[in-house]
């Protein structure tokens, strides 16, 4: 594993944390108020709403791949602490790596914790009876 930053990740990161401040969501909205006001110096002329178009269409395709190689590393690193607290509990190890599966053996994996979980579900709720009884 290199710790050699990658620069488009790191371009990411920066892209993301800075898209998410409020200062960003001012600016973008004082560009579009700007953008609306100016409608009536251009004549609301077909360039002047192609103008706004164009520039939110590029910015948004662009913020996609941005966002996405962001989400994807969050993703990734905590899929790995998860391994790593099951790894190091008393969990089933099975659950390692269960981000690689197909979707059938996924669905299937689900229903059967789901089974599980409604089992101890069942235990707690009659040991709770029991408990409320008993006192």
């Amino acid at each position: 594993m290199s710790n050699k930053p990658n620069f488009f990740s790191s371009f990411a990161t920066a892209v993301a944390d800075f898209s998410g401040k409020p200062f960003t969501f001012v600016a973008a909205l004082t560009l579009v108020l700007g953008w609306a006001v100016s409608g009536p110096f251009f004549g609301y002329s077909e360039t002047w709403q192609l103008v706004i178009n164009t520039t939110t269409t590029i910015i948004t395709f662009l913020m996609v791949f941005v966002l996405q190689n962001s989400q994807n590393r969050d993703g990734k690193a905590v899929q790995a602490k998860l391994d790593e607290l099951i790894l190091t509990s008393k969990a089933a190890n099975k659950f390692v790596g269960i981000e690689k599966l197909e979707e059938g053996e996924l669905r299937e994996m689900s229903k059967t914790l789901a089974a599980q979980a409604e089992c101890v579900e069942e235990k707690a709720d009659e040991k709770s009876a029991a408990q409320a009884t008993s006192t």
